[in-house]
């Protein structure tokens, strides 16, 4: 009896074959393949207990030091971030109240906080407001921070102060070109500049002290802004470019872009500073009304001019801006005398 059932079944199976058509195959296979069967979505509560720890970030890694807010590396004197220094143009940078310069810990001044590579005098400070005196260490062997003197040699041809028409607001030194330029004290360079019509090849350093110096008309120049110096390292190299009319350095110190007297600081013929401290006061700055005004100044100065080989007196005449009768007059001599080389004569 069961294999009579299974025979039946077969039977009508195949029956059931014969009678279906293509087309219903086709309809079949059509409602079968747009049937679309929902998914199962299973909820799964997020488990808010589980605290992501940092700690497994590496030091070293951008994560890690994304987290990090506390900066590892240590303050420089020009800004966290001295990336952009040579750009030739002004930052405003976040410094703190000391700074870290070779080695050492030094307090500085709040201006230091605008790092500015083409304006010799971005500080719009005006040095007469001054109301407190400012005491500047100028240098301190015990934390070895000592002071070289710009040249080897510092004769003084054109003093700090009026000229002719025009204010003069450094001091000029003579050289020969080519001779080595020294940093005046531990600082970095600020600037590095071509001026044609005024300081020619030019460097402005910036010092732990608080002061910047000048240094003008040379003929090559050797450290490049954001480069830290030593007092006595070579900067640069003598020449008269710029609006010069002979070989010598034109040498600045300035206070907050107010520029100083640098003979209230060195004593030039004995090669060396008058004190270990200055003290700035708002006095040392007078001067601007009388810069302003035209006017000279009611002193008596005397210029020298050391003879160098190829000078002639018209030539000299020229670069101070006086007659060769002048000359001869205050020097007793007259237009056909011999200039002896490395003698002193008088020019004004």
């Amino acid at each position: 009896m069961p294999k009579f059932k299974s025979s039946l079944s077969v039977v009508l199976f195949l029956l059931c074959l014969t009678y279906l058509t293509p087309d219903v195959f086709a309809q079949k296979k059509a409602k079968d393949l747009f049937k679309v069967k929902s998914p199962k979505i299973q909820f799964v509560r997020p488990d808010t207990t589980i605290l992501i720890e940092y700690d497994e970030f590496n030091d070293e890694s951008d994560a890690g030091k994304s987290i990090n807010f506390s900066p590892k590396k240590e303050l420089s004197i020009v800004s966290e971030d001295t990336t952009e220094l040579d750009l030739g143009q002004q930052h405003i940078v976040e410094v703190s109240d000391e700074v870290l310069i070779d080695s050492s810990w030094i307090r500085i001044a709040g201006y230091y906080a605008i790092w500015d590579t083409r304006n010799i005098n971005p500080y719009k400070m005006d040095g007469r407001q001054l109301k407190d005196t400012v005491d500047v260490v100028l240098y301190d062997p015990r934390s070895n921070r000592n002071y070289f003197m710009p040249l080897e040699k510092t004769p003084v041809t054109s003093r700090f102060g009026h000229r002719g028409y025009r204010w003069h607001f450094g001091t000029d030194i003579d050289l020969d070109t080519g001779d080595s330029i020294y940093a005046a004290f531990d600082g970095v360079v600020r600037i590095n500049k071509w001026d044609g019509s005024g300081y020619g090849n030019y460097i402005v350093l910036r010092h732990y002290n608080g002061l910047e110096t000048l240094y003008g008309h040379m003929s090559k120049t050797i450290a490049q802004p954001g480069q830290f110096v030593k007092a006595g390292e070579v900067i640069g190299l003598g020449g008269s470019t710029g609006r010069s009319s002979g070989p010598h350095l034109h040498y600045e110190v300035r206070y907050q872009g107010n520029p100083l007297d640098p003979e209230n600081i060195y004593d030039f013929p004995d090669y060396l500073l008058k004190g270990q401290n200055f003290q700035i006061t708002s006095a040392l700055f007078n001067y601007y009304n009388k810069a302003k005004s035209g006017s000279s100044s009611s002193g008596r100065r005397t210029y020298y001019h050391t003879i160098r080989r190829g000078d002639t007196l018209s030539g000299i005449a020229k670069k101070y801006g006086v007659s060769v009768s002048q000359i001869t007059k205050l020097n007793g001599m007259s237009t056909r005398s011999t200039l002896q080389v490395g003698k002193r004569i008088r020019v004004k």
